[in-house]
């Protein structure tokens, strides 16, 4: 792991109208995570996370406080420039792998390539490369309704990172997946980290948690560090 710092929160806040309240969903967050950095953030449902995902993906903004991502400071992006940085900067895996069932795998993880506009050849080579190295040399050509579970989970993960993001970020990446089939791709996120990159997980479940090297825990829009441990 780097000391150089990837992304830093603080006094993050967050609210949202609720008829006529507003509702303080996310309370002065400080957040710090270093290039190689394996982070999970732990908490139940309506604790916060996925507000806190949002923001840390750059797919919402916060109302107060600063939030620093590779160098640039988001709050003060526009929406076209944080498009580019969605595309560019974070790689994102979700519960649900979200592949278009009409592409093989492939042209699924080709897909970010095509929009960055990298030429066909490149993106072909480059998407090949990463699913060989998530295991799936021989499921190329394969369209998602011949894939299982898990192996559709492993195109999203090809997917997330054929873009060379600075941030992993997934979203409860076994939610829909049998324990075995989850241990399997948790196993892929700690090679992954091995090889230097960073990941931020959100998760619900501790199991899924101790996975990361590190663990922070969200109550009630309230952060608090959970301690380190070495990966398994």
């Amino acid at each position: 792991m780097s000391d150089e710092t990837l992304l830093e929160m603080r006094g993050i806040n967050k609210f949202y109208p609720m008829g006529e309240e507003m509702a303080h969903i996310l309370k002065d967050i400080d957040l710090t995570v270093k290039k190689g950095e394996y982070l999970s953030v732990l908490g139940p449902s309506g604790s916060g996370k996925s507000t806190l995902m949002n923001i840390i993906g750059c797919l919402d903004t916060a109302t107060s406080g600063t939030y620093t991502l590779a160098g640039r400071e988001i709050n003060e992006l526009t929406e076209g420039e944080l498009a580019a940085i969605r595309s560019m900067e974070v790689g994102f895996v979700f519960q649900n792998s979200q592949l278009l069932p009409r592409l093989s795998a492939r042209k699924n993880v080709e897909l970010p390539l095509i929009y960055a506009g990298v030429p066909p050849r490149e993106r072909r080579r480059r998407a090949r490369e990463m699913l060989e190295k998530v295991g799936l040399s021989d499921r190329m050509d394969h369209y998602p309704n011949q894939l299982s579970g898990g192996q559709q989970q492993r195109v999203a993960i090809a997917r997330a990172m054929v873009g060379n993001p600075s941030l992993l970020l997934a979203d409860e990446p076994t939610g829909a997946l049998d324990q075995k089939t989850g241990r399997q791709v948790m196993a892929l996120f700690q090679e992954l980290n091995r090889e230097g990159h960073t990941i931020v997980m959100i998760t619900h479940d501790p199991n899924i948690a101790a996975y990361a090297r590190r663990c922070v825990h969200i109550i009630d829009g309230e952060l608090t560090e959970g301690g380190d441990r070495e990966n398994a």
